[in-house]
């Protein structure tokens, strides 16, 4: 999963995100809340179709879709959402809804969402207020408290940090900075993919 920042890529976001669909990345969470809802829905309307070419999703962050607006020839889009700690429970209607948690508290809220973030991970400059990070151990016991698939998130740059998220359990990795501050986005998108694809998963002890 990739999170968007245009304000921390290195070059044009919509470049940016298709270098990191061509290396592998099949998430996006469109973020980019200070924009009004018009340049959102805009800026939806050309991300959309770079992940469609892929059979990949277009996730809005917020509980605004910004209408899903149609890709040519793709059928009826996705209707993804992302939803913070703090958006409205239950979640909208939607036909994939994840959600931002940090802590067990976060956790026990959890409704109808399909999926959840836990973050940070690790240090990171664009969540800093989020307490100390996890690390790899508290991911683990997060994710064994957590009643729905988690994706780590948060300060994850390296191969390595991809690997030890897989091992605590995570079903997969969000990233940020890593790929919007690359000088090749492709490359950097491959390098993580590969290795989470690699990784050796928890076993059933460990993740149970």
């Amino acid at each position: 999963m990739l999170l968007t920042d245009r304000r921390a890529a290195r070059g044009d976001l919509l470049g940016v995100v298709a270098g990191a669909v061509a290396g592998g990345v099949r998430w996006v969470v469109l973020r980019e809340k200070d924009l009004l809802r018009e340049e959102r829905r805009a800026l939806a309307d050309e991300l959309q179709p770079i992940l469609a070419e892929a059979g990949g999703n277009l996730i809005v962050a917020g509980p605004d879709p910004l209408l899903a607006i149609p890709v040519p020839a793709a059928g009826r889009p996705l209707v993804a959402l992302h939803l913070s700690a703090a958006d409205p429970y239950p979640p909208p209607e939607a036909d994939l809804v994840g959600r931002s948690c940090h802590d067990e508290g976060e956790l026990s809220r959890l409704t109808t969402e399909d999926y959840v973030t836990l973050s940070p991970v690790f240090p990171t400059r664009s969540k800093p207020g989020y307490g100390p990070p996890l690390r790899p151990v508290g991911l683990a016991r997060l994710i064994r408290l957590s009643p729905l698939p988690a994706l780590a998130l948060g300060g994850i740059e390296i191969p390595a940090q991809v690997r030890a998220c897989v091992q605590a359990g995570a079903v997969g990795v969000a990233v940020l900075g890593a790929i919007m501050r690359s000088p090749d986005p492709q490359q950097t998108a491959a390098e993580l993919t590969s290795a989470f694809e690699a990784a050796p998963t928890a076993t059933v002890e460990e993740d149970r």
